[in-house]
């Protein structure tokens, strides 16, 4: 998915189709639907679904749980901020 599509689809009511969970995760921490985006998430295997997961826990305030996901993730906790680190996210999974 091109990033412009990706904020296109932010101004509808669901989330874009054909699309993978850490995708679709994105679009709704963008959307601040932060429980559907952990509850997705947490269903989601992988490094990448590992580093969304740090980033939900860390803007919910857990440092040790973002902490531990960014492990798992095999990165560390950035020194960028929550909007930031969100960016380098999105620009990872948009073509």
């Amino acid at each position: 998915m091109l990033r412009n599509e990706f904020q296109q689809s932010l101004e509808g009511d669901a989330p874009p189709v054909d699309c993978g969970p850490e995708i679709i995760a994105l679009w709704l921490i963008s959307k601040r639907h932060w429980q559907e985006a952990h509850d997705l998430i947490d269903a989601t295997p992988g490094r990448d679904a590992a580093w969304i997961h740090a980033l939900l826990h860390r803007m919910e305030g857990d440092k040790p749980n973002a902490d531990y996901w960014y492990a798992r993730a095999g990165r560390s906790r950035p020194d960028q901020t929550i909007g930031q680190e969100l960016e380098a996210l999105l620009e990872y999974f948009l073509d």
